[in-house]
């Protein structure tokens, strides 16, 4: 039997098991295709059978599990970091355009969009009762909103780094975890810290907590994986593997399996009753697990470096399906040219060459040269591009690329990159003005 039809097998035993899921066996996937860039973040509506997943592309992807179908919600002005599933088929996001918006899947349409923020939002967390959304901000605040009208409700200010993501406990109270190591325990209504709940010493990126089962558990930038209890923060469980650093976290919608990704492109599965690890994979063959959701009691949706995000079963053995394509960024720089390496490693993961129709963060480059900045049909530009009187010639990449995009073109979506030589400058300039052209 081929990896292909063990995959469907072990998804086919899980909708059997979960008993809540619709899958036709014999169209089961074991992969969501169709980004135009890396996956940051995903999410799962099991009784909806839907997933959701953010994108470097800056869309969110909402998929039938049932055929892979797919509908794109776009509004985001930059890549895409978080994205989570609220009740009555909505969904918010957020990323590095600043802002959270608050979608109706359904329609495929935004409702709100919250703006307060200033840095970009890496997590993101509904109440019990679905009423508030929490926002966790690079700006070191978390915001916390009104689900149903988008109402800015308050901002709970107090760690000393970028917070990366945040969890309710229910009876009016939050946590959130930093950059600066600390785990900090929030009253939402007062707008106040109750108290520190832990300090690691080192950047937490990711939180998952069961507050009826009273823990919590974090990953941290060095590879540091514990429980903590929630009555006092001493420590239930230490899952470090020595793997760094923890990127990604979910929590089963029962409650009984953890599953924890990291930077080496592994999935640990672990049964929260004991804390035992019943299963640990490689499922990315390069490169990072970014994102994680279960799709049921044994299959878990994972996402890196790839366009696609793969469902990979928990039991059994499993062979990695991300990281198997060569990332155009990735290719060994001696197999090319000087202009050619300064495009794929800065230029390629948000651009294509040709117009394709290909989905990424940046718009096409074809016949760049002569182009008027802003004018590519159905891209989302920064209002300051849209009105934007640049026409890009050698000269005036030339001095993009020199000053950097955010001094070059201040308030610009475009992510901050430098090229400081002027002759990798030079060399980038010329490979662009043989391959654009159509």
């Amino acid at each position: 039997m081929n990896l292909g039809s063990m995959m469907r097998l072990a998804l086919a035993l899980a909708v059997l098991t979960a008993g809540a899921f619709a899958f036709d066996p014999a169209s089961a996937l074991d992969r969501l295709t169709g980004h135009g860039g890396p996956i940051h973040a995903l999410a799962a509506e099991p009784d909806a059978n839907t997933a959701l997943s953010a994108s470097f592309d800056n869309s969110v992807g909402a998929w039938d599990l049932s055929d892979g179908t797919v509908r794109w919600l776009e509004g985001h002005a930059a890549a895409v970091k978080a994205v989570i599933a609220l009740p009555g088929q909505k969904a918010a996001s957020a990323g590095d355009d600043f802002s959270v918006i608050i979608w109706d899947t359904a329609a495929g349409r935004p409702l709100h969009r919250l703006a307060g923020h200033r840095g970009s939002v890496a997590g993101l967390a509904v109440s019990a009762d679905g009423t508030l959304l929490a926002s966790a901000g690079w700006d070191g605040r978390i915001g916390v909103w009104d689900v149903a009208t988008g109402e800015h409700r308050s901002w709970l200010e107090g760690h000393d780094g970028s917070v990366n993501a945040v969890a309710f406990l229910g009876e009016g109270r939050l946590v959130s975890a930093s950059a600066d190591g600390t785990i900090r325990e929030w009253d939402v209504a007062a707008a106040r810290e109750i108290r520190q709940l832990a300090n690691h010493g080192f950047a937490v990126n990711v939180i998952a907590a069961d507050p009826a089962a009273g823990w919590l558990a974090y990953g941290a930038v060095d590879g540091g994986t514990r429980v903590a209890s929630l009555d006092d923060g001493r420590t239930l469980a230490d899952l470090t593997l020595g793997r760094r650093p923890i990127l990604a976290m979910a929590l089963s919608p029962d409650g009984t399996r953890l599953a924890v990704g990291d930077g080496e492109g592994h999935v640990m599965v672990v049964d929260t009753a004991d804390w035992r690890i019943a299963h640990d994979s490689k499922v990315s063959a390069r490169g990072p697990v970014w994102a994680l959701a279960f799709a049921g009691p044994h299959t878990v949706i994972a996402g890196g470096i790839d366009d696609m995000a793969a469902l990979v079963p928990v039991t059994g053995a499993v062979e990695p399906l991300l990281g198997r394509s060569q990332r155009e960024f990735l290719r060994n720089p001696d197999t090319m040219e000087n202009g050619e390496r300064q495009f794929r490693r800065k230029c390629s993961v948000c651009h294509t060459l040709t117009g394709d129709g290909a989905r990424r963060a940046g718009p096409t480059l074809s016949n760049i040269f002569g182009r008027r900045a802003g004018v590519i049909s159905g891209y989302n530009y920064s209002p300051v591009l849209t009105g934007s009187t640049i026409v890009w010639t050698p000269e005036t990449l030339d001095a993009l690329f020199e000053a950097g995009p955010e001094h070059y073109i201040p308030g610009s979506y475009m992510p901050m990159q430098r090229i400081i030589s002027r002759e990798d400058r030079a060399d980038l300039i010329r490979y662009l003005q043989q391959h654009t052209v159509e």
